[in-house]
């Protein structure tokens, strides 16, 4: 099924979000990111990858952003996100790639359509205005790229990583929600076989993420849980990936942005085959409570524009040599330069997140934490805006 793409106002904050949470699931008051040491990411070969914690979804309590990057108006309660589409700028270069959309591996589904935000190409648009104020609180001067997938080193019995599981025409099951307000109440395809983040017996973010071949639909929970009762999850989120379609603005998704995870996962098969078309998720720590489309959702803890929004996106400067890298991880560095990283959750800073796969090598991992945070600026994506209740992009 596909979300419905038209925005609702924001309710309440606090509204529907009284439900209980079972335990280990976190208290209602707040799920907060991990943030971190500044040598998190400076030795990734020697120690295990911290795990990113998202922020409780804040249903509404919440100021959503307009579209414009870091210079559009902040909305309220009273005034839910409306933006206007913007018109691309003069003088802005015609990117030099057509944007594609790879088909998932044993499926004849595509991560989103080859219009969709996720597969757009940012290497020509402006920086944005407010690139140097949010780098300034991310950490810059110390942190380097973490990649937040890859081998566990024995701190848990599968890799690190998001895993994606496939089914087809699985039986679908009804779910519990800790935060049903902003889930979408459908039957799910959870079973025995579905992979959760971390392992069955995990203490993190257990997220989920199925893909159905047969109708080309995805699922995705977090905190999921099989209970004696039956199946639970904090959230759940259900969208169509022939679609364009988001979620109803102010909702949030199994990620605090109210985003879809898949489309941002790096995943192995994809840098193998030497292409990654998409922009690729990533964390923070402290983010403002506000949000830039196609985000649908905050979760930040501070009301100051000079931190970065849910939504933000960022890339890797053209300028930064990257001959030095084996040709797999050139390809992941070319993808950085291309289509960006976008800000999708709470957790320790400059944490990017691919899929939970045996085949990452250590070598990988270890090289791209080289890369220091400074070789990053955020860029203006408001141009490729052309309706604010579709992830749609104008190709420019």
């Amino acid at each position: 099924m596909a979300v419905a793409a038209e925005a609702t106002p924001a309710v309440a904050a606090g509204s529907e979000h009284g439900s209980a949470v079972p335990p280990g699931a976190g208290p209602p008051g707040g799920r907060i990111g991990s943030g971190g040491s500044s040598a998190d990411a400076l030795d990734v070969s020697r120690r295990p990858a911290r795990r990113a914690r998202r922020a409780l979804p804040l249903a509404a309590a919440v100021l959503a952003a307009s579209a414009l990057t870091g210079t559009g108006t902040a909305w309220s309660m009273s005034e839910p996100p409306t933006p206007t589409p913007t018109a691309p700028r003069a003088g802005l270069r015609v990117a030099a790639s057509t944007p594609t959309s790879a088909l998932l591996p044993g499926t004849s589904c595509r991560a989103f359509p080859t219009d969709s935000w996720w597969h757009a190409d940012v290497s020509h648009l402006a920086v944005s205005t407010r690139s140097a104020q949010w780098l300034a609180h991310m950490q810059v001067g110390t942190r380097r790229l973490h990649a937040d997938f890859g081998p566990s080193y024995g701190a848990q019995p599968v890799p690190y990583g998001i895993p994606i599981t496939y089914v087809n025409a699985a039986p679908r099951v009804a779910v519990s929600f800790g935060y049903p307000a902003e889930s979408d109440k459908v039957r799910y395809p959870l079973g025995t076989s579905t992979l959760i983040e971390g392992g069955s017996a995990a203490s993190g973010d257990r997220h989920a993420i199925v893909v159905d071949k047969a109708t080309c639909t995805l699922f995705e929970t977090w905190d999921t849980r099989r209970t004696a009762s039956g199946w639970y999850a904090g959230s759940g989120a259900v969208w169509s990936l022939t679609s364009d379609a988001l979620r109803p603005a102010g909702w949030t998704s199994a990620d605090a942005a109210g985003l879809p995870i898949l489309p941002g996962l790096l995943r192995y098969d994809e840098v193998v085959a030497g292409h990654v078309d998409h922009a690729i998720r990533f964390t923070t720590n402290v983010t403002d409570r506000t949000y830039l489309w196609p985000a649908r959702h905050q979760a930040g803890s501070v009301s100051d524009r000079s931190y970065p929004p849910m939504g933000a996106r960022f890339r890797l400067k053209a300028s930064y040599p990257i001959s030095s890298f084996s040709a797999q991880e050139q390809v992941v560095l070319r993808a950085m330069k291309t289509y960006g990283l976008v800000l999708a959750d709470n957790g320790s800073p400059w944490f990017f997140q691919g899929t939970s796969d045996t085949r990452w090598s250590s070598t990988l991992v270890s090289d791209l934490a080289r890369v220091p945070a400074s070789a990053f600026e955020a860029v203006d994506t408001a141009p490729l805006m052309i309706s604010s209740s579709s992830g749609a992009a104008r190709r420019l």
